[in-house]
């Protein structure tokens, strides 16, 4: 059943600018910008005021779903340049002593089970990495960059044909940022 018109309010907080233009959304605020395309048939987006509105005129569960997603994206946005978004990774080595070392933009892990070729991750664009002795601190802005490059870091130590229960090493997420409603 089609709903006449159906919307979706965010509310832009105080310190943050937001602009849309052809449906790509920028925010701007004291940690730099977001930019992000919401392109859906039948969706718009505008800025009115304070507030970003996503709506559709004539809904069905397809437009609804998207302006809920895309809702959710924003509000991401608005996250990351309030408070920034950390993940926070444990190095763990008990069998071979790991060396992690930042180059640009890798992470590179030699002496991984003792392997003679390093493991590389790779770090995305706008994504600052410290390593402090056995942690690695993941921050950003974008919570898909942000999350993506922990993720590689932890991918890059993935071992394969061999008991998980006795051989853990690796670097591991151990937290990452809270979600909210």
């Amino acid at each position: 059943m089609k709903i006449e018109i159906f919307e979706n309010k965010i509310e832009i907080p105080n310190g943050l600018d937001a602009t849309v233009e052809n449906g790509i959304l920028t925010i701007k605020g004291s940690r730099g910008e977001i930019k992000r395309a919401f392109r859906a048939p039948n969706v718009i987006l505008e800025k009115r005021e304070n507030y970003v509105i996503l709506y559709s005129k004539k809904a069905t569960r397809k437009e609804k779903r998207m302006i809920r997603t895309f809702g959710a994206h924003i509000k991401n946005m608005i996250n990351g340049m309030k408070t920034g978004f950390i993940y926070e990774l444990k190095i763990c080595s008990s069998h071979f002593p790991m060396k992690v070392v930042l180059e640009d933009d890798k992470v590179i892990i030699s002496n991984f089970f003792g392997e003679r070729t390093p493991r590389v991750a790779q770090v995305l664009d706008g994504v600052n990495v410290k390593i402090d002795s056995d942690m690695i601190i993941v921050e950003g802005v974008d919570i898909e960059k942000t999350g993506q490059t922990a993720a590689n870091i932890e991918r890059a130590t993935r071992i394969t044909n061999r008991d998980r229960r006795v051989f853990m090493d690796g670097i591991w997420i151990v937290s990452k940022p809270i979600r909210e409603n």
